[in-house]
């Protein structure tokens, strides 16, 4: 049977742009979404008439009783689980930490940190040797703003994806030697929708000056390094914080 893949925030953008190059490759794949049931049922379409073997599934990551029914469908529909892509984020209207409360950091650091965790969790039970797996992959789709801060835009986002970067090295460590590989990949400015969630959909060219290429970068060429963390190319690569990001 073809490796199975899960993707959380599947349903555009990267996670999406992973999901199709992850069927390239042979993998079956779930694809989790939460609020873009369009989106995600357009992709499912789209990959089901290419004749790969995929299901949709809405969770939101940050809720755990959620994140087990997702995780329990991957078990109903294929009986295994091979990688794990924790790509599902968000961030919030630009500014400064002093105009930042509480609320607003429950909500970046709840999807961004805690449903992170849990979907790492839920993949080790499936995964791990300990526990009779067959071992694994978990790919956990982190941030450049982890490494340059996102001063006057989002800090806490930056925050989130270094607890996110933290994670992944101890995690790493903590199941090597139980067949898991954990790593993660640091997006620079990519020409995705996330950017208009932030208040400003022309993000990309604006910034795109501050990047050592020149432009800011596509979903598919951060797709291509997530596929290859999966892949066994990778074999020996595990904790590393792999930089997509135009040099910065």
């Amino acid at each position: 049977m073809s490796k199975v893949m899960l993707i959380t925030g599947a349903s555009r953008g990267i996670g999406a742009a992973t999901a199709r190059l992850a069927a390239a490759e042979g993998y079956a794949l779930c694809l989790n979404f939460h609020h873009r049931q369009d989106a995600a049922q357009s992709l499912l379409d789209e990959l089901k008439n290419a004749g790969v073997r995929a299901i949709a599934v809405a969770a939101d990551v940050a809720d755990e009783a959620q994140v087990a029914r997702l995780f329990a469908a991957v078990d109903d529909e294929f009986g295994r689980l091979d990688v794990l892509v924790n790509n599902a984020g968000m961030l919030e209207r630009q500014m400064r930490l002093d105009e930042m409360d509480a609320a607003r950091l429950a909500r970046v650091f709840a999807v961004n940190v805690t449903g992170s965790f849990l979907c790492a969790s839920h993949a080790v039970k499936r995964m791990s040797t300990r526990y009779g797996g067959n071992g694994g992959a978990i790919i956990n789709v982190s941030s450049i703003a982890a490494k340059l801060g996102a001063p006057n835009e989002y800090i806490d986002y930056a925050a989130a994806k270094g607890a996110v970067d933290s994670m992944t090295l101890g995690l790493a460590k903590e199941v090597a030697a139980e067949g898991i590989r954990v790593n993660a990949v640091r997006p620079g400015v990519i020409d995705t929708e996330i950017h208009a969630s932030g208040g400003e959909p022309g993000r990309v060219e604006r910034v795109k000056a501050s990047v050592p290429m020149g432009r800011g970068g596509r979903a598919e060429e951060v797709a291509e390094a997530i596929v290859w963390l999966a892949s066994d190319k990778a074999s020996y690569t595990s904790g590393a914080l792999l930089d997509v990001s135009g040099g910065r």
